[in-house]
């Protein structure tokens, strides 16, 4: 198996980061096989969905619904909210398995794999690609 990783900047604020281009161009000319990515944080997650047409936003403010940026969380070191963070990647797992085909990410025609951080408190992110052959 093949793996790479790499750090991505994620800022101050809640993020969706496209990493689609980068999947790709990684698994170009590596044939038929899967694509395992992995961000190796209590507070990061992988997604899979629609960005540049509203998908993205959407998802931060579902996300900021379901785990407010407030005092309720017993996890409280860092920033109002800090909580929330570790809670998140039960609900988007750190991880992502896509099949690849003929060096190709085998995605549907609107979906991108997204790096999804509302930690604002580390703002380096590790991705892990890892190339399984088919």
């Amino acid at each position: 198996m093949d793996s790479e990783t790499f750090t991505v900047r994620t800022g101050s604020a809640d993020v969706v980061l496209d990493l689609t281009d980068r999947a790709q161009a990684w698994c170009r000319g590596r044939g038929d096989g899967l694509l395992h990515v992995f961000v190796p944080h209590a507070t990061a997650g992988l997604a899979v969905l629609e960005t540049g047409a509203g998908s993205d936003d959407d998802l931060l403010a579902a996300l900021g619904d379901l785990l407010p940026a407030d005092d309720r969380w017993r996890h409280r070191h860092g920033t109002p909210g800090h909580g929330r963070s570790h809670v998140m990647p039960a609900l988007v797992p750190p991880y992502a398995t896509l099949p690849v085909l003929d060096g190709r990410l085998a995605l549907g025609t609107w979906q991108s794999l997204c790096l999804v951080d509302l930690n604002v408190d580390n703002h380096e992110r590790e991705v892990r690609f890892s190339f399984l052959a088919g």
